[in-house]
């Protein structure tokens, strides 16, 4: 095992080169957060703590091994500091071993901005450099930062990105983490391709060494299948399967999803142990969207007396955090116990929310479900009209206000450091939302 054999090299070269044996302990702490099993976690009594009078530099790498073995302990509490301290010393390195690991520090802090920021930044350096097998290790991390922060189409373009890649170069032990991503979208935004999609990412994940991936790769497609089947009322089903994720990051990510299905099949212990968790990570990292999602839960397992306030709670801390999915979640879980305590007027208001949420993310499903709710409110939903440039995201604006000058995919995907193939998954959702099917038509949009 590759853990094995880099943490005795470490040792034996740590009286020879003290920073090279730091950097090779600290890689080898970062595999242990992923891989689980017999001699996979570190000493912590040999490890380095690192001084205040070292370089930064030094610290840096000490600060992410120790935050790492403390991950791989599932010790938040202890891990945090050191992982916050790090993404503050890294801030502005551009080393790609040490943009790496930042950006898995930041996955373990629920840091989504400094996530897509690390990956982002380190797939711009590798498609500079032609470097293919780095890029193919970047793009997928990016789409799970994608996929957890609610910028799906992104998410969707970079999976699809490292898919297409990973087959022409034949490469078909890098095709499961992307395929599951794909999949998880498709559940997401209730796609027809979903069961197909599933049943071929289960299909490639069988008998391919799919590395250190391979326990998000499964979790992620657990995550999926659990969705899929709560979206079909089938909540038993839902939290078999959501109940197998093992990744500890990834189960909280997937935190809503757990707790609403088991409240749902009357597992309320099980719930609130999930929640006690996330306010436990929540506590530790400050992480925004954690502290949402426990108010959200509390609601859902609270008295009639307090489930007002903790809906209200939630709603005002999304309003300072992008989590676009789960603050409508909570808008239409808010406007369902509105209407059911006879608040009819007030509950329109949420649920309308959560609709114009659902279907910004194109998650059909969910926008459906609104439209329902709205109903048994008393009102009919009206037709969107035709998206402004309001509706778009950032970066299909950027692509719309490129593409209406006349440049190409190629040229867009240039000057924005993406790949073509981004820049057309882009220019649909923009056609999509505008409601145009030419350059021409989108040329002649107000886009600002």
């Amino acid at each position: 095992m590759g853990i094995r054999i880099l943490t005795r090299a470490a040792r034996e070269v740590a009286g020879h080169d003290q920073q090279r044996s730091l950097e090779m302990f600290m890689i080898a702490s970062a595999l242990a957060t992923f891989v689980t099993g017999p001699d996979t976690q570190l000493d912590l009594a040999e490890l380095t703590a690192g001084a205040d009078t070292d370089p930064p530099r030094t610290r840096l790498y000490a600060d992410l091994l120790a935050g790492f073995t403390h991950v791989a302990r599932n010790d938040m509490s202890a891990a945090a500091p050191r992982l916050h301290e790090a993404l503050q010393l890294g801030a502005d390195l551009t080393e790609t071993d040490l943009l790496t690991n930042m950006g898995i520090a930041a996955f373990y802090l629920g840091h989504d901005e400094a996530f897509q920021r690390c990956f982002t930044r380190l797939l711009s350096q590798y498609r500079e450099a032609g470097a293919v097998g780095l890029v193919l290790f970047a793009l997928p991390r990016l789409a799970l930062a994608d996929l957890v922060s609610g910028d799906w189409s992104l998410c969707a373009a970079h999976a699809t990105d490292a898919l297409q890649l990973a087959r022409s170069t034949g490469q078909p032990g890098l095709t499961p983490m992307p395929m599951a991503e794909l999949t998880m979208i498709a559940a997401l935004r209730g796609d027809d391709a979903y069961d197909s999609l599933l049943a071929e990412a289960r299909l490639v994940t069988v008998g391919e060494p799919v590395g250190v991936l391979g326990g998000l790769t499964r979790d992620v497609l657990l995550w999926a299948t659990g969705l899929r089947e709560a979206s079909a009322g089938q909540h038993g089903s839902a939290l078999h399967h959501l109940e197998q994720m093992s990744h500890q990051s990834l189960a909280r990510l997937a935190a809503l999803d757990r707790i609403e299905a088991a409240t749902r099949v009357g597992r309320e212990d099980l719930a609130k142990r999930w929640a006690d968790d996330l306010e436990d990570f929540a506590r530790a990292t400050g992480a925004g969207w954690a502290s949402a999602v426990v108010s959200h839960a509390r609601a859902l397992l609270g008295g009639a007396d307090e489930t007002d306030a903790l809906f209200q709670e939630a709603l005002e801390i999304h309003s300072t955090i992008h989590r676009p999915f789960e603050r409508a979640r909570c808008e239409l879980a808010y406007g369902e116990h509105l209407r059911r305590v006879r608040r009819r007027v007030d509950a329109r208001e949420h649920v309308r929310a959560a609709l114009r949420g659902f279907e910004d993310l194109g998650a059909k499903l969910w926008a459906e479900r609104a439209v329902q709710e709205l109903r048994a409110s008393g009102e009919t939903a009206r037709k969107r009209d035709p998206a402004t440039a309001t509706d778009l995201t950032p970066q299909e604006l950027q692509v719309a206000r490129f593409v209406s000058r006349g440049l190409s995919n190629r040229d867009v995907a240039a000057q924005l450091f993406l790949s073509p193939r981004t820049i057309d998954f882009h220019l649909r959702n923009v056609f999509a939302k505008a409601g145009v099917s030419s350059r021409g038509e989108l040329a002649r949009l107000d886009l600002g």
